[in-house]
């Protein structure tokens, strides 16, 4: 394709042509905002339980798997007349630079209570360095159990609705995993309850017979126990 043909491209696109599903390719953001995927890993929450406790224990465990290391946790101990969460210790500092994270929702599948978790969120810019590092008090959800919104955020398209906020799925979660189909495994959260239990990943057809075999042979093997999860 000579050079000349590549400013033909650009002519129709520049003129209104549509491609063949009658979509333009080009969105006009931010008035405009692409549909996320289900499991999409944008901006971090800290969840609350139903009656406002804060789920984070100050474990540290999400810090200590973060590969780019940009959550900073310290744990303190509750005071036993006004507790902020249910256990001995809680999140006394948590911070997270977004100048680091590169989202692989490895803190999620560390944390043991379920108290961090990744909306659909994932447009927000910085114009200095003290914006980019997210505090507590900006992660924690609010007394509805919805995520704090900030100036710099662009909160459009509906991101912060129940099923995009929180207690989604992990790798080890029902979708992940056949044997937990149908069972409820997310604890309730402010302002959302308890969630319904998760479904399961559709299996191919040769799966579907092997597993169908290993059952009627009155086993299973590996591959056919976990559902369908790469």
């Amino acid at each position: 394709m000579g050079y000349l043909d590549g400013f033909k491209v650009t002519f129709k696109k520049w003129a209104g042509t549509r491609t063949d599903s009658g979509k333009r390719v080009t969105m006009q953001y931010p008035e405009e905002v692409r549909p996320k995927p289900e499991r999409f890993h944008g901006r971090h929450v800290l969840n609350r339980y139903e009656d406002g406790m804060e789920k984070c224990i100050g474990c540290e465990l999400c810090a200590g798997v973060c590969p780019a290391r940009c959550i900073y946790v310290r744990g303190r101990d509750n005071d036993p007349q006004e507790p902020t969460s249910p256990g001995e210790r809680y999140g006394f500092v948590y911070e997270i630079n977004y100048l680091r994270c590169i989202h692989c929702d490895l803190c999620v599948e560390a944390c043991p209570t379920e108290a961090i978790t990744e909306t659909k969120l994932f447009e927000f810019a910085f114009t200095n360095r003290e914006d980019a590092i997210y505090t507590k008090d900006e992660l924690l959800v609010g007394d509805d159990g919805r995520p704090q919104k900030l100036p710099w955020e662009h909160w459009d398209g509906g991101f912060d609705a129940a099923e995009d906020t929180s207690g989604w799925m992990r790798a080890t979660a029902p979708s992940g995993d056949a044997r937990f189909e149908g069972i409820i495994a997310w604890a309730g959260e402010l302002g959302y309850g308890v969630r319904d239990a998760e479904g399961g990943q559709p299996l191919d057809a040769a799966l579907l017979q092997e597993r169908e075999r290993a059952g009627a042979a009155g086993g299973h093997d590996d591959d056919g126990a976990h559902g369908g999860h790469h």
